[in-house]
């Protein structure tokens, strides 16, 4: 599996994520210029220019249409996907760390940090149809008390999750704004939320060198997947019990370019059994990011080497995971 190695960025790899229909890769870092790829080929389609700071988080519209972004220069912006332009600023007074897209692309979630004496905000904004004139007003904004990593819409828009510095996920109702559920169970800073396809369960990447499955209706921990170092990305596999991490010692702690010295690779876990299925090696620094094509079939890395990786699946991943499958439905009926 050789992989398509994108060198267009200057710094590090913030945010790598696909568009719907998986022909588009988005990234961003802290050169402050988020690029758009093709995901086939790895070509570049071209940038949105315009921030003066690290961009920490990009979210693009069901329809490709149009792209949210997240920077440390106190804005959050939109921007059309098609030319690259800018739609839409949005002002704060603390660095804005994440972006995200509701379902159906009416409402928009951003976080700022806590910094300088301000405290860390969730904000919802009611988002203008192409065309029209969009408000700076958001439809309410939340008060987080600590530094806010990455928030993530639930199924029908219903509540709002929110990782925090602390190890802890709270769960806010987007309606009331109401705290709904305080959820332990890392012990230290929740790097990476996201959701399954289904949206029944999500994974969470964190400091204490573990990610976390969960299961939605019970809020429980489901399953743990250990690691010796920091996990700073997770995703699940959205056509086999697969999860991806990503991670490595902390950029400031690294004191050999070598990959494997570092853990600087991306790791296979079995959802269910827990077990380490492989890893592919490349990065030569912290992974920082990553996100499975929506087909399943491959999957984008971005690290703090600054290079964005696209990764197509080739036939023995697939013949390995067939053979996984085939011996979880024999263990199920043997029980």
């Amino acid at each position: 599996m050789k992989p398509f190695m994108l060198q267009g960025h200057e710094r590090s790899i913030t945010t790598v994520q696909y568009n719907r229909e998986g022909d588009l890769v988005f990234s961003t870092s802290k050169d402050s210029t988020p690029h758009v790829w093709f995901a086939d080929n790895g070509e570049r389609l071209g940038t949105f220019d315009g921030h003066k700071g690290t961009v920490w988080d990009c979210s693009v519209d069901f329809m490709t249409e149009r792209l949210l972004t997240a920077s440390a220069d106190n804005t959050a912006r939109i921007w059309k996907v098609e030319d690259g332009s800018q739609m839409h600023a949005f002002e704060f007074k603390t660095p804005a760390r994440v972006a995200e897209w509701s379902e159906g692309n009416k409402l928009a979630a951003f976080v700022t940090d806590r910094i300088m004496g301000h405290d860390a905000y969730l904000y919802v904004y009611a988002i203008a149809e192409m065309g029209e004139a969009q408000s700076s007003e958001p439809l309410f904004e939340l008060g987080l008390g600590m530094k806010c990593q990455t928030a993530r819409w639930s199924a029908l828009n219903q509540s709002i999750y929110c990782g925090m510095d602390d190890g802890s996920v709270r769960v806010f109702d987007a309606e009331t704004q109401q705290e709904l559920a305080h959820l332990d169970g890392h012990r230290a800073r929740v790097h990476d939320l996201s959701f399954s396809d289904d949206k029944q369960m999500f994974i969470t990447a964190s400091k204490d060198k573990t990610a976390m499955l969960w299961d939605v209706k019970s809020n429980a921990v489901i399953r743990t997947y250990r690691t010796e170092h920091p996990v700073n990305s997770a995703k699940i596999s959205p056509i086999y019990d697969h999860v991806i991490l990503g991670g490595g010692q902390d950029a400031m702690s690294v004191t050999t370019t070598h990959s494997r010295v570092g853990k600087f690779q991306v790791r296979f876990f079995h959802a269910v059994y827990e077990e380490e299925l492989g890893g592919v090696t490349g990065h030569f620094g912290p992974i920082n990011y990553l996100d499975f094509a929506p087909n399943g079939r491959g999957f984008t890395s971005g690290g703090e080497d600054g290079y964005v990786r696209i990764h197509h699946f080739d036939d023995s991943y697939y013949t390995q995971a067939e053979e996984f499958k085939l011996r979880d439905e024999i263990a199920a009926q043997m029980e």
